[in-house]
């Protein structure tokens, strides 16, 4: 969700930017991806971290609570 909001995009433009790279998915597909209801098939993240230029670090930082952020 930070990289959707850092790039300006909302759920309904990335999915559409998703479908031009074969990822056919819905929004609510999508929110449940956001939310944590469902995991990212690793082709979706594969489109993602192309559309957004990043890591795939960029996807899991933060993610572990145990982790030292100092």
């Amino acid at each position: 969700k930070k990289l959707r909001k850092k790039n300006q995009l909302s759920q309904e433009k990335l999915c559409a930017k998703l479908q031009l790279n074969s990822c056919y998915i819905s929004r609510s597909t999508y929110q449940k991806y956001e939310s944590g209801i469902l995991n990212i098939p690793i082709q979706v993240l594969i489109q993602l971290k192309k559309i957004y230029k990043c890591t795939y670090d960029d996807f899991f930082a933060n993610l572990d609570p145990n982790e030292n952020t100092s």
